[in-house]
């Protein structure tokens, strides 16, 4: 069953990520187990209704009702699909561990359809550093930029005007000015003496 949780704050997006997760774990057919577009397209509507039922709540009985009949009808379609899945991870997983600069073009399209991107090794792209779903985070390919340094730099040297140039920049950086501190305390302290 798909897991609705009690409607009202929380983690409203976690909530929808958990329900569309498993509504596309049972729902996983592709457009090529449907004779014509129209089907396929239809199918994925009544999927997308049912999904939005759940988030917001809107009979949930009957939505999970026909969840389980579904299941129950489909099942060896949907083992089917999930083996072939995970068949088609691993081969992209294990392509790109043999040929970690150099992507397929027909492993990156397969790949970019089971949400996996195709690392090409350029500078400023990403290259995924393990399977969706893993707990890993992409990793850069590519040179990293390297900070300037040398003449350019207006503000080199030790004495107290060009440190304080400095500390003034990277607070105006991070979006602070001592104005906002300075203003921050004078609202603060002339608010507590009318209370």
């Amino acid at each position: 069953m798909v897991v609705v949780s009690g409607g009202g704050g929380g983690n409203s997006w976690a909530k929808e990520m958990t329900i569309r997760r498993k509504m596309a774990s049972i729902f996983n057919k592709t457009q090529e187990h449907f004779p014509s577009l129209k089907d396929y397209n239809d199918y994925l509507e009544e999927v997308e209704d049912m999904t939005f039922n759940l988030i917001e709540g809107i009979d949930v009985e009957a939505i999970e009702a026909k969840i389980a009949r579904y299941e129950k009808e489909n099942a060896e379609q949907i083992y089917l699909s999930r083996a072939k899945r995970a068949e088609d991870l691993a081969a992209a997983l294990k392509a790109s561990r043999m040929n970690p600069g150099k992507a397929d073009a027909s492993d990156t399209a397969a790949g970019s359809s089971q949400g996996i991107t195709g690392g090409a090794g350029a500078q400023g792209q990403y290259a995924p550093a393990a399977v969706p779903g893993g707990l890993a985070q992409p990793r850069p390919t590519g040179a990293v930029p390297q900070p300037i340094s040398g003449a350019s730099d207006p503000l080199q040297g030790d004495d107290e005007e060009t440190r304080r140039l400095r500390a003034e920049r990277r607070a105006r950086a991070g979006g602070w000015t001592a104005e906002l501190g300075k203003r921050r305390a004078l609202e603060e302290a002339f608010s507590a003496i009318f209370i």
